[in-house]
């Protein structure tokens, strides 16, 4: 299995590193021609607009989109929800378009309003999941199809899966849990 991380911009090496830790090969992408052979991709969190643009600059925005409509798995954190969002609360951001969620970029607040809370994650057994919040988007509606994965206690939707598509509004890279990634290998990569 080979899993590609955008590295443009954001905590793209946190990602590579936490596949390493699982015996998987990972690599950073950068262009379109980067993409040939990969199983996956993950897009990791950091600043969303600045992703787009690099995307779009790069020439990997619609070469990423030709890949996932021939059945790349595609697992977006925080900038990647966004980006893999239909749609965007902000309607200027170029985005993937992939994923029946609409989401709202920094639903939270600002920079200083990031934080962290332990999320109860079904799918991931009783244990919960300490995840890390930074200007985190959440999921504001869902459509047929996606299957919600974790809400904060006061309701905001911060994990989706549809079919080979996860997002996460939080960063598991950054902490040293690896049941997100590992869940992303075996249930939406391993479908394929």
């Amino acid at each position: 299995m080979k899993i590609g991380v955008l590295a443009l911009q954001g905590a793209f090496t946190e990602h590579v590193s936490a596949l390493q830790k699982l015996g998987v090969e990972a690599c950073q992408v950068r262009l379109p021609e980067q993409l040939a052979g990969l199983d996956a991709l993950i897009m990791p969190g950091g600043e969303s607009t600045t992703i787009s643009k690099l995307m779009v600059a790069f020439g990997i925005l619609e070469a990423l989109k030709a890949r996932a409509r021939d059945g790349l798995a595609i697992w977006g954190t925080c900038a990647g929800m966004i980006l893999l969002a239909k749609e965007v609360d902000d309607g200027d951001l170029p985005i993937m378009g992939l994923m029946d969620i609409r989401v709202k970029r920094n639903a939270f607040g600002r920079q200083l309003d990031s934080f962290e809370a332990d999320l109860l994650v079904p799918l991931l057994g009783g244990e919960p999941f300490h995840a890390v919040f930074i200007r985190a988007p959440a999921v504001e509606r869902v459509s047929n199809g996606v299957e919600v994965l974790a809400q904060l206690e006061s309701g905001p939707i911060v994990a989706a899966r549809q079919g080979r598509y996860l997002a996460t509004a939080f960063h598991p890279e950054l902490t040293a849990d690896l049941r997100f990634h590992r869940y992303f290998l075996r249930e939406v990569v391993g479908t394929g």
